[in-house]
């Protein structure tokens, strides 16, 4: 799935997030990366995050 930027950046923002806190890494790391913003752009690119993206439809007409 192509994200835009700012999809982009909210994954990897919420993912830093939870790495500073103390959840696990998801990929190897290097030992010189310490930043949690740089390990979680590291998993955006291995595409190792778990975290999905929903779209609400253009179409905001609801038929019952």
């Amino acid at each position: 799935m192509k994200y835009t930027r700012f999809e982009k950046a909210r994954i990897i923002g919420a993912r830093a997030l939870q790495i500073s806190l103390g959840a696990p890494v998801l990929i190897n790391v290097p030992e010189n990366i310490i930043d949690p913003v740089d390990i979680a752009l590291l998993e955006f690119q291995k595409n190792a995050i778990p975290i999905t993206v929903l779209r609400s439809s253009k179409n905001f007409n609801q038929s019952s």
